[in-house]
């Protein structure tokens, strides 16, 4: 006969982590710009050196629900034209404007979700290449694919990224601009109909 001593779990055992329970408690913290790192171990009900062996740092935590972040917005079909680069020469047949919007409207969903994530993303910060990498590569992707050349194509990532999370971070910090409520929907179509970019003076072809 067993002891129950011995098949008894013992009290105060450690929670199990994994990267995913540790984002789902990040992201459901209430406000991931001001968490810290003692807090989040607290809700995951470990210790705080158990969490650092895990995650060592507040930036190493925001790059973890970063990739998670980026997963969620990214059609799972890949840019338009295909995730490949186009072969030299050759232009596909492909209008980048449906697929940005879409993952514009994702970010704009996704990221106002997690409370704090825009204006922490807003904010400058040694980003992970695996994460906001793997968006930067297919919206340039999608902009190539369409014949636009390398230069003005990173160049409208760029101007894409950063007013894009710019707008969502002013939403979760909101200025006294005046009446009205900013409506996502005509900035999206005022920036979209302004890429991609271009020299100044040249016009649109």
């Amino acid at each position: 006969m067993s002891d129950p001593a011995t098949t008894r779990p013992r009290p105060g055992r450690p929670a199990r982590l994994s990267r995913s329970r540790i984002v789902d408690a990040a992201v459901s913290a209430g406000n991931l710009d001001t968490l810290t790192m003692r807090e989040l171990a607290t809700r995951l009900d470990v210790s705080h050196g158990a969490l650092y062996r895990w995650v060592g740092n507040r930036d190493q935590l925001f790059d973890l629900v970063s990739e998670e972040m980026v997963e969620r917005v990214l059609p799972a079909e890949g840019p338009p034209g295909g995730s490949a680069d186009i072969s030299p020469g050759g232009v596909r047949d492909v209008d980048w404007r449906p697929w940005l919007a879409r993952v514009a409207w994702a970010m704009h969903d996704q990221f106002l979700a997690v409370p704090g994530y825009a204006t922490r993303l807003s904010r400058p910060h040694r980003h992970n290449s695996d994460a906001l990498g793997r968006l930067r590569q297919e919206v340039v992707t999608a902009f190539t694919n369409a014949g636009i050349a390398p230069e003005p194509a990173e160049q409208s990532w760029y101007i894409f990224i950063t007013t894009v999370v710019g707008w969502l971070a002013v939403q979760e910090n909101p200025l006294d601009l005046g009446g009205g409520a900013p409506r996502f929907d005509l900035f999206l179509d005022t920036l979209l109909r302004g890429l991609p970019a271009r020299e100044p003076g040249v016009g649109r072809g």
